[in-house]
């Protein structure tokens, strides 16, 4: 089975390689702008912004993973995620799996769900065989707000919420699971941590795991608009980075699934085991 990954050099990419490097009977190609062969895989070039690159690198693939750009200029990421789709039909690729969010629904752009519903609905009436993974917020991306957090002393935030944070290496063994596993079509999966946080836990969790007081601070949606305009965000990245805050606090990423065991095979990592590996390189007490 030839199995492709679009946006094979990014980190989720690179890991689900990986993982289906180990599985027997499976070819893995990497296909992304900058393809170079690891570990005997198959390396092609594909560029989501130069569509007529991507029939060539999907040609001849039995299942493709479809993984995001982390483009947020408002209708980019949408039009880059309709382009891989409809390539891969034009290529004639059986099985499509797109890499999706939680709490996906219709918004208009520069929402971040905006361009991941699209595309889910784009899949489900174009695709032959279609699955869906949605991913829970990265703890990894927790971990780095965290560590900003602890130098201005504060956690700021929309409202109270909660929120299943996932590991990406967690994800990228249950895509992978996913892509090399039978079943799986006309399926939408979760993919989340083992338990859902509240604000206020993840600043107790924090400070447990630091020694370092840190407050969680509630502010109206304009003030957190002025005050990351002030600190020089453009604007649409801006907007974008409200809609996961409004997100979070709509419930969106307020849910917790058993599918990254059931795809992977091992149980998912919490979130105090990826913040205690993030914390030590800054000599944090765990």
């Amino acid at each position: 089975m030839k199995i492709g990954v679009s946006g094979a050099s990014g980190k989720l990419g690179a890991g689900v390689v990986a993982h289906l490097g180990l599985r027997p009977g499976v070819e893995v190609v990497g296909i992304t702008r900058t393809p170079k062969t690891t570990a005997g895989h198959e390396a092609r070039f594909g560029d989501y912004d130069q569509p007529e690159s991507l029939d060539a690198a999907y040609a001849g693939l039995d299942r493709l993973l479809i993984i995001p750009t982390v483009a947020l200029a408002p209708g980019q990421r949408a039009r880059q995620n309709l382009a891989a789709i409809d390539a891969a039909r034009r290529a004639g690729v059986p099985h499509v799996v797109f890499m999706s969010s939680a709490g996906a629904r219709a918004r208009p752009e520069p929402d971040v769900w905006a361009s991941y519903f699209a595309a889910e609905q784009h899949l489900m009436r174009t695709a032959p065989r279609w699955s869906i993974l949605r991913m829970n917020y990265y703890a990894e991306s927790f971990a780095d707000e965290a560590k900003a957090a602890l130098a201005q002393g504060a956690l700021v935030g929309l409202g109270e919420n909660r929120v299943a944070f996932v590991s990406r290496a967690d994800l990228a063994a249950a895509a992978a699971g996913l892509l090399a596993g039978e079943g799986h079509e006309g399926a939408v999966y979760t993919g989340t941590g083992p338990r859902t946080w509240t604000g206020a836990e993840r600043i107790d969790l924090v400070a447990r795991l630091t020694g370092k007081a840190l407050n969680h601070v509630i502010m109206p949606v304009e003030d957190l608009r002025a005050r990351f305009l002030a600190a020089g965000l453009p604007p649409h990245v801006v907007e974008v980075v409200l809609s996961i805050r409004q997100g979070f606090v709509a419930g969106g990423f307020d849910i917790v699934t058993g599918d990254i065991e059931n795809l992977s095979g091992r149980a998912p990592q919490s979130l105090e085991a990826i913040l205690t590996t993030a914390f030590a390189d800054q000599g944090a007490s765990a």
